[in-house]
């Protein structure tokens, strides 16, 4: 039986499991975020078996990562495998893959937290038998993965679907955005941390009937509007802890409807756009299964190569 390994590596928390898929989980363990050293450190013990010499008596064949970034996805890079330009303290310039390779000598596969989730729930959730669709989270940060033609898509260093520059109307909402980058981008309108800045509460505080949640679909329907035009696909999961609000979907399906303004003829918008845009099947275990997965390719694609 081969096994593997998967981090979702995120800002908040780690999630580490060993197995072969959602009904083949054999450990999993969660922790919060330290430092750099304390977290990996906790990682590479979890997978040597609570040490940090022994060489991966868990017997994986192979290891993914999704990571929270901005990171180096690029395997042609010298950085590859690193965070980069996060605003974590702390975390810019960790070469997080590059230190759980050499500690468990295992082959290490490396993407973004949302790629790796949109694998997931390729693989094994919303997203099955189709090649072009887009995973995106509505959290801590807003964040976006695809999947065009069957391939993860990377570019120039990997989507950064949001940190769009929406339209923002400062009659309607004067909140300058709390993305420390770019002010009221997309992620600095309507993640969570937004949402709290503005409101004075956290999301899942506020009742159904709260003015933050036209607003909230409004922005999120603007974001996904780009998205559609951009890359087609041919259905957008939205996860995340404010999309766990699950009133907010008839909210953004109808916003989007109404921004694209009959311009896409497609049954998945005009018809059945309650088939297009959907949950994640995999909820908050898509991206420790998407590492699962992103670890099986890497061993298959090995494996091939001889």
């Amino acid at each position: 039986m081969t096994v593997y390994g998967g981090i979702e590596a995120g800002g908040t928390k780690f999630v580490c499991a060993v197995g072969e898929g959602p009904r083949a989980i054999h450990e999993e363990i969660e922790f919060s975020t330290t430092t750099p050293e304390e977290t990996i450190g906790r990682a590479i013990q979890f997978f040597n078996g609570g040490t940090l010499d022994a060489r991966t008596p868990q017997g994986i064949a192979a290891l993914g990562i999704g990571s929270f970034g901005p990171v180096d996805p690029d395997s042609s890079s010298a950085t590859y495998g690193m965070i980069t330009t996060t605003p974590k303290p702390g975390w810019r310039n960790v070469d997080i893959r590059g230190e759980l390779a050499r500690a468990l000598g295992v082959p290490v596969a490396f993407d973004t937290d949302v790629n790796v989730a949109a694998l997931g729930e390729h693989r094994w959730g919303a997203a099955q038998g189709l090649d072009t669709f887009v995973y995106m989270t509505v959290g801590t940060g807003i964040g976006g993965g695809a999947m065009v033609e069957g391939e993860l898509l990377h570019g120039l260093v990997h989507p950064e679907m949001g940190h769009f520059r929406i339209p923002h109307d400062r009659r309607r909402d004067p909140f300058a955005g709390s993305c420390p980058f770019h002010g009221d981008c997309l992620e600095g309108l309507a993640s969570g941390p937004a949402i709290k800045a503005r409101w004075g509460v956290r999301g899942e505080n506020l009742p159904h009937d709260h003015p933050a949640w036209p607003l909230e679909a409004y922005y999120l329907a603007l974001g996904l509007m780009a998205v559609m035009c951009i890359v087609s696909p041919q259905r957008i999961v939205l996860g995340g802890g404010v999309m766990k609000r699950s009133f907010l979907f008839p909210m953004v399906r109808s916003e989007l409807q109404r921004l694209l303004a009959g311009y896409i003829q497609a049954r998945a918008i005009t018809e059945a756009i309650e088939e297009t845009i959907v949950p994640p099947v995999l909820g908050d275990r898509a991206g420790v299964l998407g590492a699962i997965a992103l670890a099986e390719r890497e061993y298959e694609a090995r494996d091939k190569q001889g």
